[in-house]
């Protein structure tokens, strides 16, 4: 009895397994073969290759990103120390960004990316690594030119950043956290202009973004809209809760500086040869300045102002007819002037007034000198 319904148990199951089978052919036959089925599963069958894509996708980010990310390339330093034997040994090594500029193979960094280096390795947006040569670099506006010797290379166009405005697009391009990333794109917007960051004294008005900004990033380029390079991406303020506080060089600042680098390897300044403080700065160290001016803490020795007779205890009040507050007007004054040039520097002593001509003297580039 047991065996009778195994086996009839048996026949049951052969004879679904068969319906079974003509049922999926009939299903595969009425989803796949029917000319008029045109449901969802028509998804997983590969669209035609398509050469153009919508204007919504076209947007302005991806056009800047084709026009201007040939251009920024990777700068990789190598940091040596030497060992007991007086070997150099290689402890590590550094990556920034920049932006090639000039068919001749200029390209336009930070100087914090190139560092002391006399050398870097420049990684090419379509995969060549070659040889570049800092041929000059300034500390105070934090900008340097490397070159190299490749030929047909793609180059960014510069735009005019004193035109931008708050609020429009911003793109940035670059290298965060190493060439892992390489030509990596951050869009956000213009947040601000004419920030001053840094020590005291800084003269320099950067252009503030949200578009994200990390370590790698420096020296690469801020582009608008139209795609051309706005500025070039310098600083990020780096705190716990901080987001969105990128700043970038505006070219038209980095301009005059990178054609500067290029003739003679540094940025020639006027300065007046002194050690100073604004009332600002004076308060920080407990002192009190009864007079918005310059106070000269230190002339330095056959400068400028030495040669004028001008000494410790002194306050700066003008350089020529521009009045000087504070060092980023006393930096702005003597911008525009040259080497050599003869200006009237007005200043108190004692309480009286008094005048003295000034021959600029060419700049030694140290941070607490004016």
């Amino acid at each position: 009895m047991i065996k009778h319904k195994r086996s009839i148990t048996a026949v049951v199951a052969v004879l679904l397994i068969v319906a079974g089978v003509a049922g999926g052919y009939k299903l595969h036959d009425t989803l796949f073969n029917s000319s008029s089925y045109t449901g969802p599963i028509n998804q997983l069958e590969k669209p035609e290759k398509s050469t153009s894509i919508s204007d919504a996708r076209n947007t302005a980010v991806v056009q800047a990103a084709k026009k201007v990310g040939p251009a920024v390339v990777g700068i990789t330093t190598k940091v040596y120390n030497r060992d007991i034997f007086n070997r150099k040994v290689l402890v590590g090594e550094g990556v920034g960004s920049g932006i090639i500029f000039d068919k001749a193979g200029y390209i336009a960094t930070n100087n914090h990316v190139v560092g002391d280096s006399k050398t870097v390795i420049v990684s090419l947006a379509d995969g060549q690594s070659t040889e570049g040569t800092v041929v000059g670099r300034d500390a105070r506006t934090d900008l340097a030119v490397v070159k190299i010797n490749v030929d047909n290379l793609p180059v960014a166009e510069f735009g005019d950043s004193d035109s931008l405005q708050v609020g429009e697009p911003a793109i940035a391009i670059g290298n965060p956290l190493g060439l892992e990333f390489q030509g990596t794109v951050t869009a956000g917007v213009i947040s601000s202009l004419n920030r001053t960051l840094g020590a005291e004294g800084q003269s320099m008005k950067l252009i503030q973004t949200d578009a994200a900004i990390n370590p790698g990033n420096s020296g690469g380029a801020l582009v608008d809209a139209d795609g051309k390079v706005i500025g070039i991406n310098s600083a990020k303020i780096s705190k716990e809760g901080v987001e969105g506080l990128g700043f970038a060089i505006p070219i038209n600042t980095a301009r005059p500086i990178l054609e500067a680098l290029i003739k003679n390897g540094k940025v020639v300044r006027p300065y007046l040869g002194l050690y100073g403080l604004d009332q600002q700065m004076a308060a920080r160290f407990g002192m009190k300045l009864d007079v918005a001016g310059i106070y000269v803490y230190k002339v330095v020795p056959g400068g400028s102002l030495d040669q004028a007779g001008i000494r410790h205890g002194d306050i700066i009040l003008k350089i020529g007819d521009t009045e000087v507050k504070d060092f980023t007007a006393l930096q702005n004054a003597l911008d525009s002037y040259k080497v050599g040039d003869s200006v009237t520097v007005t200043y108190t002593r004692d309480g009286a007034d008094q005048t003295a001509s000034v021959v600029l003297q060419e700049s030694q580039q140290s941070n607490d000198e004016g």
